[in-house]
């Protein structure tokens, strides 16, 4: 009775219509959201056999914990920020509040891009998956466009309530999937792999064989999603703790999951035998289930093959509300019409932003489909790469941005590792990293000269987008304005 009461009460009040639901995530949520966002079966299973093959083949490891490194560099001053500025616009507020008002536009926009993409690729990968596995163990042959279009309803329907539901969603799925891998890896290790266990991964030798620069890209890749900790501080309980305490357990989880198991998937072949299996395969990303068919039984693989539909769904979930958020958040702002800015009387949650990204997530599923694109080359290769871009992009701009907002606010910490070298060296390293995206994102999205070109133009396109929203809204109201990317914080 007393939360009834409540609940009528915060949604009578004019003050809470804007505001997101106010300390429902723990560290264990916010964690759970950002991890199920890497998709870690997916990675595994889809992600790092490609690695392997077009990059350093036995060196992906080390190239993981290469990765792992710099996100952790970065964390440093993307972490020491969130303790001040809490906002669930992350990267559009840190932009703001660093580097500008124009600035905070150009990444707001950019996010946009990024978290839609991501979603909307994903889309393709799961109606793909989905479709094979269930027609290969029940006999359901329906076209991959139906499962997608069923997986965006149900996304839509969680990313409309209460934002702990999905919480909960996520938790089982991926624990789950977690559990599935992890048994894969230990009978690989009980087994000895099939040269003994041994660290040749871990050398020079390995991790400059190969195109070491694609490796890294890719590796790369499976990461994206954990900087999304700070897209929920204004539903964290403690966000000044919650946020920080999310962010490195992500990744260090992640780092060492994968470390472990690309490690494993080297050892089950042997490193010098892992390419030429690799190139024997029809198709790369069924890999990890003929090694769990080798070294566990085709029960493991029986029940990996269906966690694989659950690890995307669960990625589908976390960029959805991520994407939401930033609607919702750039609504509030003035950057985005003012009706996405307010959040449902019941759920407090970011309906219109979930809606609208429903709605996109449907048009796009469409053009493709009716243009007779294939969901995993065309619709998930192009546009999660144009997503995986625009996050470097964006890590980059936080990264200088923390720089900024420090030396204007020097008494609000005294580490200046935290505040000057930490985020200097990370923003450097993330410039690099976007860099040779762009170079090769031929051979990352296998796409056609005029794409390779085309679609990472759509980064900057954003960008001045939002450059031009940012600009607008200053001569509009100069007040508002200045207020771009505050701290939102209870």
């Amino acid at each position: 009775m007393a939360q009834s009461t409540t609940a009528q009460s915060t949604s009578a009040s004019g003050a809470s219509s804007d505001r997101l639901r106010r300390n429902v995530l723990g560290v264990a949520a916010v964690t759970f959201f950002v991890v199920s966002a890497a998709a870690p079966l997916t990675a595994v299973a889809g992600g790092y056999p490609i690695a392997m093959l077009f990059g350093n083949g036995p060196g992906v490891p080390a190239a993981v914990l290469v990765v792992t490194l710099i996100l952790l560099l970065f964390s440093v001053g993307y972490t020491t920020m969130a303790r001040h500025v809490s906002n669930a616009g992350s990267f559009f507020a840190f932009t703001s509040q660093g580097l500008g008002g124009i600035a905070g536009g150009a990444a707001a926009y950019v996010a946009v891009l990024a978290y839609n993409t991501m979603q909307i690729g994903l889309l393709g990968l799961f109606g793909a998956v989905t479709g094979a596995t269930l027609s290969g163990l029940f006999g359901i042959d329906l076209p991959w466009w139906v499962w997608s279009l069923i997986g965006t309803v149900i996304v839509g329907i969680l990313g409309y309530r209460q934002i702990d539901l999905s919480a909960k969603v996520l938790a089982v799925l991926v624990i789950a999937e977690y559990i599935a891998v992890l048994i894969l890896d230990a009978t690989i290790l009980g087994a000895g792999g099939a040269e003994g266990v041994n660290l040749t991964s871990f050398t020079p030798d390995a991790f400059f064989s190969g195109s070491t620069t694609i490796g890294m890209l890719l590796c790369f890749a499976a990461f994206m999603g954990f900087e999304a900790t700070t897209i929920y501080s204004e539903e964290a309980k403690d966000p000044q703790r919650t946020v920080p305490r999310a962010t490195y357990l992500s990744v260090l989880l992640i780092g060492v999951f994968y470390t472990i198991s690309t490690w494993c998937m080297v050892l089950a072949t042997g490193a010098d035998n892992l390419l030429p299996t690799l190139q024997g395969l029809q198709d790369p990303t069924s890999f990890v289930f003929g090694l769990s068919d080798q070294y566990a039984n085709s029960t493991l693989t029986t029940i990996m093959s269906l966690l694989m539909i659950s690890s995307v769904f669960a990625a589908l979930l976390a960029f959805h509300n991520a994407a939401a958020r930033y609607f919702y958040v750039l609504g509030r702002e003035g950057l985005l019409p003012g009706h996405l800015g307010k959040t449902h009387d019941m759920h407090q949650s970011p309906h219109l932003g979930s809606v609208l990204q429903t709605v996109l997530a449907v048009i796009v599923l469409l053009i493709f489909v009716v243009t007779g694109q294939d969901p995993v080359l065309a619709l998930f290769t192009w546009l999660t790469n144009v997503a995986t871009l625009s996050v470097i992009v964006l890590m980059a701009l936080a990264s200088f941005s923390v720089i900024a907002f420090f030396r204007r606010a020097s008494h609000l910490e005294g580490s200046g590792f935290k505040t000057l070298l930490a985020p200097l060296v990370a923003g450097i390293l993330l410039t690099i990293i976007a860099v040779l995206v762009v170079v090769h994102f031929d051979a990352l999205t296998g796409a056609q000269p005029a794409l390779a070109i085309g679609l990472p133009i759509l980064v900057p396109a954003a960008a001045l987008l939002g450059i031009i929203a940012a600009t607008r809204l200053k001569q509009a109201s100069a007040d508002k304005f200045a207020k771009l990317g505050a701290n939102r914080g209870s």
